[in-house]
Order: structure tokens, then C-alpha cells, then sequence
């Protein structure tokens, strides 16, 4: 699932002095701020985990029944990662939307596709009633998800963060990542109350169709609370005044694309490990053991508040140890849970319940400072479009084929897959954050 977004860490006094700034303007105080950010990035946060969820419960017997329950999984997790690739071409062509017509009217046009796709997937008939055409349909509309989610980056958490005291950045810097718990929350138990009260056969035909409809209503109500900002004159003078606006991809890119990967590997751990406690276990556990699924959503309902509560601690800790120290430190204990994985997860229902729970905690904390923790290396002018830019990378190389490629290799070679995989994230971000101290030292 943003919603991953990047938020920008402020330098020297510039927070103080935009926090008083902001309380000058009526329409769009920090707290006003935080609000839009969190419903926005809750709303698509749900959308995308919806579609996770029926990646394991409904689509490999609804799209792909011809295959193998291990082969219709993946082939239903290579659609999920579909999403992840078009973000990118979505953050590009919304750029050139929001110059020419404006962020009003960028952020409809996104997430109006955003929930079209996702109510579109509620109406598809299965590949019994559409054969291969079903399929095809079902791949559009993710592609239209991912286009959509790159083009809804509206900047809140950027001017939040600018508007962030010294003392409290990250505090601040946390308040969007609450969105990515939330969403999960939802989105598990909807699916959990109707798996239990339908037959299989119920579920299949109709029941896991709700969740998607309630997606589109979901994101009305987040439309009008973040257009309620966005068009406000007292937002685009803020944004205006912290220089963020859109730029080119292509020329972000050939000015600064080292900062643009930099940001995106220095977030690699936690986003690595963000689909390996929420979409990956479930289809492990659904295909190696016979435990209800409305069980291990309960179970990762309550990690999913573990999780919003870790994120909030990693706030307090992060302004007291620093962002990036506590990136840092973070990285170093996924790499010790990735060793433990195979135990845990292979563990029966203990193991595999202390395995969700753990490893909610470790994203909460690591995944609560994992935006734009070296962003502040753009140029102001940049930092808009950069800062949703290393979030679709981070998405892209972290996250978008966990799913896939722990479930795959863990199915040929064992769990010890989905250590390497983590450890892999743990190497990148330990390396990118010690290559942005090595560029500021020598600045």
C-alpha cells in the first residue's frame, strides 16, 4: 500500500519561524494540516490493502482457477505489483496536470481514477464468465490504481513538516505514516467480518466485492477534506512561500537523481518489511496450514495497532536521537528479526502470531521516520517533486514484488528467502544513510 508519502525535514530555525507563519493563516494551520494528511493517506492506504488482501483470498480462485492455488497467488501478486511500476508515470504526468491546471484540480483527476479503478474492480465478473478478458480488465485497473496514487501526492506532508518546530520534527514527520496502519486496520476487518459470516461460496460470489465499493466512499469523503486545503488560498501561499511546486520528472531527475535515489534507498529497510507482515503472511500461512483466515486478520488487526502506536513512539524517540540515527537503528533490528523469520513464521500459531506482532512494532518505528529523511538534500525548488518521486522508488524497490518474490522463493527454498530479502533492504538503507553523512560532512 503511501500511502507512503515523503515529508521534508527542516533545518536550522525555518520550522519556528513557518509554524507561526502557518498560525497566521486561517485556512490551514498545522493541525488543520495534519488532519487532510492523515485522511488522505488512510484512504489510500485502504485501497491498496484491499487489493492485497483479495490478491491471497479471492483472485487466485476468481481470475486464476485454471491454476494451482501457489501459481494463482503469484500470478495474482505479479498483478499487485503492477500498481507500484505506473506510480512513477503517474507522479510525472500529474506534475504536468498541476502546472498547467492546478493542484484542485490534479488531486480530483487522480482520485477520481483512484476510486474508479477500485470500485471498477468490485463489478468484474470472474475468468468463468469473461475467461482471459477478466484477467486483462483486472490488470488495467491496477495499472490505473498505480497511476492514480502517484498523481494524488498533494504536498501536505511536505508543509507540514515545514511547519514543524526544531524540537518536534519528528513528531511532525510521523503524522502521515498514521495513514498506512489505519488503512490496514479497516481494510482487515471488513474482510475479516465477511469471510466469517459467508460461505466460501458467498464470499466468492459477491461478499468480497463490499470492500471495494466502501473504497470508493472512502475516498469522497477524502476528496473534500483534502480539497478543502488544497484550494484554500492560504495553502498555495504557504507552498508557494517554501518553493513547493511541481517541476519536470525528466528535469528533477538530470539536476538531482542522486538525491532521488539516495531518499529512495535510505527507506529501503522499512519499506521492504511493510508487505512482509501485512499481505506476504497471509498467503503463507493460507497455503501451509489449515488456520482461519479471519483469525490471522484479527491477529494483524491488532498489530496494525501496535503499529500506530510504535509510530507515534518513533516521533518522540526520533526528536530526541534523531531521524536518521533512529532510521539507522531500526534497520539493524529488521536485519535481527529477518534472522529470526524462518523460526518464527515456521513456528505454528505461536510462532507465526509473534512474527505479526513483532514485526508491526519494528515497522512502526522504523516506518514513522521513513519519509524524506534525506530529503532536505534538493533544492528547495526540487523538493516538491522529489519528495513524491524517492517515495515511488521507495515503493518500487522495497515493497511493490515483496509480496512476489518472498512468497515464490520461500515456496522453492525455504523462509530463510524472505531473510535475505530483508537483509538486502537493511544493507541499502545502513548504505545510503552513511553516504548522505559522508555529502554533508564534505558541504
Amino acid at each position: 500500500m503511501t500511502s507512503g508519502s515523503m515529508a521534508l525535514p527542516v533545518y536550522g530555525h525555518e520550522g519556528e519561524a513557518s509554524l507561526s507563519h502557518a498560525n497566521t493563516h486561517e485556512e490551514a494551520t498545522p493541525g488543520e494540516i495534519a488532519v487532510g494528511v492523515i485522511i488522505g493517506r488512510s484512504s489510500e492506504y485502504f485501497d491498496f490493502f484491499v487489493f492485497g488482501i483479495a490478491c491471497v483470498l479471492v483472485f487466485p480462485q476468481l481470475m486464476f482457477p485454471f491454476l494451482s492455488p501457489l501459481a494463482g497467488t503469484l500470478a495474482a501478486f505479479g498483478i499487485f505489483t503492477l500498481a507500484f511500476i505506473a506510480r512513477p508515470v503517474g507522479t510525472a504526468l500529474s506534475m504536468a496536470v498541476q502546472r498547467r491546471w492546478g493542484r484542485g484540480t490534479k488531486l480530483t483527476l487522480a482520485l477520481f481514477l483512484l476510486g474508479s479503478s477500485t470500485v471498477g474492480m468490485a463489478l468484474m465478473p470472474g475468468y468463468e464468465s469473461m475467461g482471459a478478458a477478466a484477467i486483462a480488465v483486472l490488470v488495467a485497473l491496477r495499472i490505473g490504481q498505480g497511476v492514480a496514487l502517484g498523481g494524488s501526492w498533494d504536498g501536505l506532508p511536505s508543509l507540514l513538516a515545514l511547519a514543524a518546530p526544531r524540537e518536534r520534527r519528528g513528531w511532525y514527520a510521523m503524522v502521515g505514516q498514521l495513514g498506512a496502519p489505519a488503512g490496514f486496520a479497516l481494510a482487515a476487518a471488513l474482510f475479516a467480518y465477511i469471510y466469517s459470516h459467508l460461505t466460501q461460496e458467498e464470499f466468492l460470489a459477491w461478499g468480497w466485492r463490499y470492500p471495494f465499493c466502501v473504497a470508493f466512499a472512502i475516498n469522497v469523503v477524502a476528496l473534500f477534506a483534502r480539497l478543502r486545503l488544497v484550494v484554500g488560498q492560504s495553502y498555495a501561499e504557504l507552498l508557494e512561500e517554501k518553493e513547493l511546486e511541481p517541476m519536470p520528472v525528466a528535469q528533477l531527475v538530470r539536476d538531482e537523481g542522486g538525491n532521488v535515489f539516495l531518499g529512495a534507498f535510505a527507506a529501503l529497510a522499512s519499506f521492504a518489511l511493510f508487505h512482509l507482515v501485512t499481505i506476504f503472511p497471509l498467503s503463507w500461512i493460507s497455503l501451509r496450514s489449515e488456520r482461519s483466515m479471519t483469525e490471522v486478520l484479527g491477529v494483524q488487526i491488532v498489530g496494525a495497532f501496535l503499529a500506530a502506536l510504535a509510530i507515534m513512539l518513533s516521533g518522540r524517540l526520533a526528536d530526541r536521537v534523531g531521524r536518521r540515527n533512529l532510521l539507522a537503528g531500526m534497520a539493524v533490528l529488521i536485519g535481527l528479526f529477518s534472522l529470526a523469520t524462518p523460526w518464527l513464521l515456521g513456528g505454528g500459531v505461536a510462532g507465526s502470531n509473534t512474527f505479526l506482532l513483532l514485526g508491526f512494532v519494528l515497522l512502526g518505528l522504523s516506518y514513522g521516520q521513513a519519509s524524506g529523511t534525506v530529503t532536505a538534500n534538493f533544492s528547495p525548488h526540487y523538493r516538491y517533486t522529489g519528495a513524491a518521486l524517492s517515495a515511488d522508488l521507495a515503493w518500487l524497490l522495497g515493497a511493490a514484488f515483496a509480496p512476489l518474490v518472498a512468497l515464490g522463493l520461500s515456496a522453492r527454498f525455504g523462509l530463510g528467502a524472505v531473510t535475505l530479502y530483508l537483509l538486502s533492504g537493511v544493507v541499502c538503507t545502513l548504505a545510503a544513510l552513511r553516504i548522505n553523512r559522508l555529502i554533508e560532512q564534505r558541504s
